[in-house]
C-alpha cells in the first residue's frame, strides 16, 4: 500500500513478538505485516473499509438521504448542505488508519471463514453420501423387483 512502510523483523525474532502481538494465533497471522493479498482479498478489505467509513458517517448519510428522497436532479442544489456534510465526513474518515483497521478485521475473520467453509464442505459431503446411499438402495430395490418378476414369470410358464 502506498505510504505504508513494511518493517521486517530480525531473523532471530518471530514476527509476533517483534510487533508486540500476544494472541494465540499470532505466530501464524501477523496483522501488522501480512503477506500481500490477492486482488479478490484486497477487494474484500476495501469493502470492509468502505463499510466502516459509511458506519462512521451514518447520521450524515441518513440526513442527506432524507433530504434527497423524492427529488431527482434538484437534489444537487436543494440538499447541497447535507451532501457537503456527508462528503466531508466520508473524506475525514477515509484515513489510512481506517483501512488498516479494516485489514485487521479481515485477517481476524480468516479463521471464521475457514471454519464456515469446512462446515459447508462437511454438509455437502454428508448430502453427497446420502444421495449415493439412496441411489444404491434404489438400484438394489429395482434389482430385487426384477428378480421377483422373473420368478413370477417363470412360474407362469406351463413348462
Amino acid at each position: 500500500m502506498p505510504g505504508h512502510h513494511i518493517q521486517i523483523p530480525d531473523a532471530g525474532t518471530d514476527s509476533a513478538s517483534h510487533f508486540g502481538i500476544h494472541h494465540p494465533e499470532a505466530s501464524r497471522i501477523n496483522l501488522h505485516n501480512p503477506l500481500p493479498l490477492s486482488a479478490a482479498q484486497e477487494a474484500q478489505v476495501k469493502d470492509l473499509y468502505y463499510k466502516r467509513v459509511r458506519k462512521l458517517c451514518d447520521p450524515e448519510i441518513k440526513e442527506f438521504a432524507a433530504c434527497a428522497k423524492g427529488l431527482t436532479i434538484s437534489a444537487t442544489w436543494r440538499c447541497r448542505e447535507q451532501r457537503h456534510k456527508m462528503n466531508s465526513c466520508m473524506v475525514a474518515n477515509a484515513r489510512p488508519e481506517e483501512e488498516d483497521k479494516a485489514r485487521e478485521e479481515w485477517f481476524k475473520g480468516i479463521q471464521e471463514r475457514r471454519r464456515k467453509k469446512e462446515e459447508e464442505s462437511i454438509e455437502v459431503e454428508k448430502r453427497r453420501q446420502e444421495v449415493i446411499d439412496m441411489t444404491r438402495r434404489k438400484a438394489e430395490q429395482e434389482k430385487a423387483e426384477a428378480e421377483s418378476k422373473k420368478v413370477v414369470e417363470s412360474k407362469k410358464s406351463w413348462w
